[in-house]
This record gives structure tokens, C-alpha cells and sequence, in this order.
């Protein structure tokens, strides 16, 4: 088992406002919460994991090159892997929502990304 308590967690805040915490998980799966700022967009992206992504309060708008979602609380989308994509609070406070990824991954997507 492993055990982790969110106080503890490793955190990432790509921008401020913007930030992510990685929950219990393996390199089969990972969960990442995060919050994001009224009007906040993730850059568009693709990455070699499947995604899942649940809102848990607010609003996050996800887009990609032929679809657009708006999800509200426990509302959910699935994207592929590779798939190019962005997320965006499109509503007026800030949004709350659990990201599933697979394989698993570590923060290392966004650092990586900086160097």
C-alpha cells in the first residue's frame, strides 16, 4: 500500500494560482488534483498518456482540435493519447478537478518542458 497524505504531496505550480499535486499512484497510473484561476488555460499539448479528467467544482472548458467540452462539477472527458489538447476555467471562480493518467507520469512532463 502506499499512503499519501495531501499535505504532503508533491506539488507543482506551473503558474501562479495554477497549481497540481500528485496523488497516490504508479507507472501504470497516476492521479494528479489540481486547481486552476478563473479565465486560466493550460497551453495546448498532447503527451503519451491516456487522460481523464473530472471536474470537482467550477468549471474547466477542454478543447481540442476538433471538440469542445464543458464540464461542471463530477462531469468527466476521456482523451486519447497524443492527443492535442487544452484545459480552460471558462467560469468566474476557481475550478477544482482530478486528472487520471496512463501509463502513469510524474511532474516531469511540465519540467521538462521549462529546461
Amino acid at each position: 500500500m502506499e499512503h499519501v497524505e495531501f499535505a504532503q504531496a508533491d506539488r507543482y505550480e506551473p503558474e501562479p494560482d495554477w497549481q497540481r499535486v500528485s496523488l497516490a499512484g504508479s507507472e501504470r497510473f497516476a492521479f494528479e488534483w489540481f486547481e486552476k484561476p478563473a479565465g486560466h488555460s493550460s497551453p495546448m499539448h498532447d503527451h503519451e498518456n491516456e487522460q481523464v479528467c473530472i471536474c470537482i467544482e467550477g468549471e474547466l472548458t477542454v478543447v481540442t482540435e476538433d471538440d469542445e467540452a464543458v464540464l461542471r462539477s463530477f462531469d468527466s472527458v476521456w482523451l486519447d493519447a497524443w492527443e492535442p489538447h487544452r484545459v480552460e476555467n471558462t467560469g468566474s471562480s476557481t475550478a477544482v478537478g482530478i486528472d487520471v493518467f496512463a501509463p502513469g507520469r510524474s511532474f516531469d512532463f511540465w519540467t521538462e518542458d521549462e529546461a
